[in-house]
């Protein structure tokens, strides 16, 4: 198993990307603390992971709040007597239209917990893995970060963000063996779709997203949960700083 012994905490993990990290982690070994603002989400994907024979635990969380990482931290330690993962993948979005038909609420909103929750997760977990030798952050961007186009602009923006953060966080924080990678997905049939091609979900409308992809199809959640598999796990301890494009192509 790639994590045994590891402690993860994943946020957003009720669902989408983050509930197929947290199942993958799981199974590889990890003990999982489902973290999610959907107490049904994450209820559900704990107890599918315990029911799997992983383990997991479940904490609500909205990850713009300090409090609610504060608590993260103390349930990992209660519970699992310390952290050695934090995956931040917890997002949102605003729907696909011109960017001054955003208002200034969704800008804040968008912001407070895309890239808030960066701030707030550094705040939160660096003491920790300093005092215990190192850790790992695995930071979920997207490909809207490094190949922005119309319609997400202030998404886009938000993306660039984590990018830089786990760059500069990566440069920062390397000599106290604290590594900080982010991935890119490219996008998904997960929650927010709609809410990203900005037109209903049909057939049609798919394949002109998919068009854009010289793989032809969109990102899975097992693929974006395999490539921080990859990044949490010993086979990538000397890899930080890195921003791992999984999009079939798009960004070439």
């Amino acid at each position: 198993m790639r994590l045994q012994d590891k402690v993860a905490i994943v946020t957003g993990a009720g669902s989408g990307f983050g509930e197929a990290i947290a199942k993958t982690y799981a199974r590889e070994g990890a003990r999982v603390l489902v973290a999610d603002i959907s107490e049904v989400g994450g209820r559900r994907v704990t107890e599918q992971i315990v029911g799997a024979g992983g383990h997991a635990s479940f904490v609500r969380a909205d990850v713009s709040q300090s409090a609610d990482m504060a608590a993260l931290l103390s349930h990992a330690l209660t519970l699992f007597g310390g952290v050695h993962i934090v995956v931040n993948n917890a997002g949102t979005t605003h729907r696909n239209r011109p960017m001054l038909e955003v208002d200034e609420a969704e800008f804040d909103r968008l912001f407070a917990i895309n890239v808030k929750s960066i701030f707030l997760s550094a705040k939160t977990f660096v003491p920790h893995f300093r005092q215990n030798g190192g850790g790992v952050f695995i930071n979920i961007a997207s490909t809207a970060g490094i190949r922005p186009r119309p319609g997400l602009t202030w998404y886009n923006g938000s993306k660039g963000a984590v990018i830089t953060l786990s760059k500069s966080m990566a440069a920062e924080l390397g000599p106290d063996n604290i590594r900080v990678n982010c991935v890119n997905p490219v996008i998904s049939a997960t929650g927010l779709l709609t809410e990203f091609m900005g037109v209903p979900d049909t057939p049609e409308n798919r394949k002109k997203f998919t068009a854009t992809i010289p793989l032809g199809r969109f990102s899975t959640p097992d693929d974006i949960a395999n490539a921080c598999l990859y990044l949490g796990s010993d086979e990538a301890t000397f890899i930080t700083g890195a921003c791992l494009e999984v999009d079939g192509g798009r960004c070439v």
